[in-house]
């Protein structure tokens, strides 16, 4: 489904509760606080835009907090302005650590640390999009390991990857991880399980050509950039 359908059902929906849709707002003082020791993506601001439901566009500094579903505006005076994802249409960053440009939507979805039993505004990322949409998630995770973490499968934040090392202390090592969603053409969003064999039941009759891809070109659905390839090449057949 084209998340245009979606983003375009909650602009109408707008008009229900103008400004208690979106909770409070926010007003911080920003304060220097060593940004130099920020390594992950979501501790970093990023040139970018958001855009509200409102229709109001802001662009500049933009920073991100997915676990909380908001994002951060910085003002021109120095103040961040925050907001929820009930206020949110979609925002889009400029990540430097991948050099890429990196796309959030608002969407509705049962959960998303909500504790709502009914669909709520969630930020998801966008990865692929077609008649099957591949949606992530993204937070921070602290795990414990043995010995050297690159040698324990922990390995620099990348868009193939899924984790970063920061600095590290004692037995632990904070990971950034990543879960992924599949948006089907009816507006349904279903987290993925892991499962292969639920990926490709998804794909009905194209789910032998996307394994028979898959197997060619050595994808695995556990790395983030071949995700997206297997998702696109589905899309692709459609």
């Amino acid at each position: 489904m084209r998340l245009v359908s979606l983003v375009g059902m909650r602009k109408e929906e707008r008009g229900l509760s103008p400004r208690m849709a979106g909770g409070l707002l926010i007003l911080l003082t920003l304060l220097s606080t060593g940004t130099a020791h920020a390594q992950f993506p979501s501790e970093l601001w990023h040139e970018g835009k958001i855009v509200l439901v409102e229709g109001d566009t802001l662009r500049g500094l933009v920073k991100y907090d997915l676990p909380q579903n908001l994002v951060q505006y910085s003002m021109a005076d120095k103040r961040i302005e925050a907001f929820s994802a009930r206020k949110v249409l979609f925002f889009e960053i400029f990540d430097a650590s991948v050099r890429r440009y990196r796309q959030f939507f608002a969407l509705p979805y049962v959960g998303g640390n909500s504790g709502a039993d009914y669909k709520t505004p969630v930020f998801f990322e966008l990865l692929a999009e077609g008649a099957l949409t591949l949606l992530s998630r993204e937070g921070l995770e602290t795990r414990m390991y043995s010995g050297s973490p690159y040698y324990s499968g922990y390995y620099p934040y990348s868009y193939g990857g899924g984790v970063y090392n920061p600095n590290r202390l004692g037995n632990t090592i904070t990971v950034l991880v990543y879960t992924y969603y599949l948006l089907d053409e009816n507006g349904n969003i279903t987290e993925f399980t892991g499962n292969k064999a639920d990926l490709l039941q998804l794909m009905g009759r194209k789910s032998e050509e996307v394994e028979k891809y898959m197997k060619a070109n050595k994808l695995r659905y556990e790395d983030r950039s071949d995700f997206v390839r297997i998702v696109a090449y589905y899309n692709s057949l459609m």
